[in-house]
């Protein structure tokens, strides 16, 4: 299987060049990549635990699903086929900004990282994709909130930065 190539952009997001998702991420280059933070009627947000065997940050929460672009593929088309691959369900999404950020990690990793962030609404449990997700929960915005605050270890580097810009942008 090829290893899977991330789109390295300027801080404006004007495309560099590729280069294989582990060299981005051992040399900390910027890269462009996405989020996406789904929500309920009941305006619960839509978690995953990451799998287990995940390289990094296994067993982390984290929002819906997240991952990079590829070549040609828009912001939106890879929102969607991402949510597909993770989640099993596909919805309606929308993109609402995007930021830059920066999260290194203990394995010598770093996320650098132009995000977009989209959001979208369903209603229907997820299909999770055993082998990206280890479970899924709904929980309100402010529970999210909190619990990171209480539990700051039991969520992802760049869900944290992600949440926070979001929750301050938004709400």
């Amino acid at each position: 299987m090829l290893e899977e190539k991330v789109i390295l952009v300027s801080k404006n997001d004007e495309p560099l060049g590729l280069m294989g998702k582990m060299e981005a991420h051992e040399k900390g280059l910027l890269h462009r990549a996405f989020s996406v933070f789904v929500f309920n009627q009941n305006g619960e947000l839509l978690l995953q635990q990451r799998a287990l065997d995940k390289y990094h940050s296994p067993g982390l929460w984290t929002n819906t699903c997240c991952s990079h672009q590829r070549e040609g593929e828009t912001n939106l088309q890879a929102g969607h086929r991402r949510l597909q691959e993770e989640m099993g369900f596909n919805c309606e999404l929308k993109e609402l900004f995007s930021f830059v950020y920066k999260a290194p990690f203990d394995n010598g990793l770093t996320e650098h990282e132009l995000d977009h962030v989209m959001i979208g609404n369903y209603d229907k449990d997820p299909v999770i994709n055993t082998e990206e997700v280890g479970s899924f929960k709904w929980m309100p915005l402010e529970e999210v909130k909190n619990d990171m605050l209480l539990n700051p270890g039991a969520y992802t580097a760049w869900f944290k930065i992600i949440f926070n810009e979001y929750y301050q942008r938004l709400i």
